[in-house]
């Protein structure tokens, strides 16, 4: 199978190692408008060789959407403008009502299927690319009907290369979740950074007294705006629900700190606790 990846960065490359490892591509074409990714891509055999987009979607039996999800949305018909009945097109994206919508009506809407791989860093770029990144991880297809049963299968296909486990969910339901899952935890690690930046102006002091629990709460306020701003513009009335929630939450702490009622305190961080049931399952 050859495979043409629109986006040649943390997710594209980590697509692109583990089919390469497990046989699935025979030969994996890369397309991204920064050159220097490409030339990263090739030297650490990511990629085969790098095409512009016609050329890539001409020759390719499965093309990978793994760009930022405004842009994806963009490019979407085009690619589907330019392929035929027999190739798939799929895409990456953390957002997918958007996606699933601005293609409902085109003529080769079977041949796209929407797909997310739930998981991701703080890095970015082809030299962040880790081949068992998806490993154990979930693979959500979103609205499967609406794609053609072979197009399915190869989609399908290659989720289990990655060694995932497949979920297929309605687009509206998944976006929903993901505010919850990830959305919200960006927007909370953005917020935590910014918070301690104003407060704390000696930086030495953050680095010297940062610790493990501060490191990995802040640590995805190291996310790129780039493709971050994008996902909270798709997904804005999920994000603004649960932000609101949220808010609700943190105004329930501050104040039982300001009334000095203690035994509210523990009530709100015991009922917390019980996360911990859910994620040890």
């Amino acid at each position: 199978m050859k495979i043409s990846i629109i986006g040649v960065g943390l997710i594209g490359g980590s697509i692109a190692l583990k089919l390469r490892e497990k046989g699935a591509a025979d030969f994996i074409y890369g397309i991204d408008n920064n050159s220097g990714h490409l030339d990263d891509a090739l030297d650490l055999k990511i990629i085969d060789a790098k095409v512009d987009l016609e050329y890539g979607i001409k020759n390719s039996d499965l093309i990978i959407i793994a760009i930022p999800v405004d842009a994806a949305r963009k490019i979407l018909p085009d690619v589907l403008d330019l392929i035929s009945e027999e190739q798939t097109v799929m895409d990456a994206g953390s957002t997918k009502a958007g996606i699933v919508n601005i293609v409902k009506d085109h003529p080769k809407r079977s041949r796209f299927v929407a797909f997310h791989p739930m998981w991701g860093t703080e890095n970015s770029g082809p030299k962040s690319a880790v081949s068992e990144s998806f490993s154990g991880k979930a693979g959500v297809i979103c609205n499967k009907e609406e794609s053609a049963e072979d197009a399915l299968n190869t989609v399908e296909n290659v989720v289990k290369a990655l060694d995932m486990h497949l979920i297929y969910m309605n687009a509206e339901a998944h976006d929903i979740h993901t505010a919850y899952i990830s959305h919200i935890s960006h927007i909370t690690s953005y917020a935590l950074a910014n918070t301690v930046l104003e407060k704390e102006r000696e930086e030495d002091t953050i680095f010297q007294l940062a610790s493990s629990g501060f490191s990995s709460t802040v640590r995805l306020a190291k996310s790129h705006p780039e493709m971050w701003v994008p996902i909270f513009k798709q997904n804005k009335e999920n994000v603004l629900d649960v932000l609101n929630e949220h808010i609700t939450q943190l105004r329930k702490f501050k104040s039982a700190l300001e009334k000095e009622n203690y035994e509210y305190l523990g009530e709100l961080i015991s009922n917390a606790n019980k996360i911990r049931g859910i994620l040890d399952k």
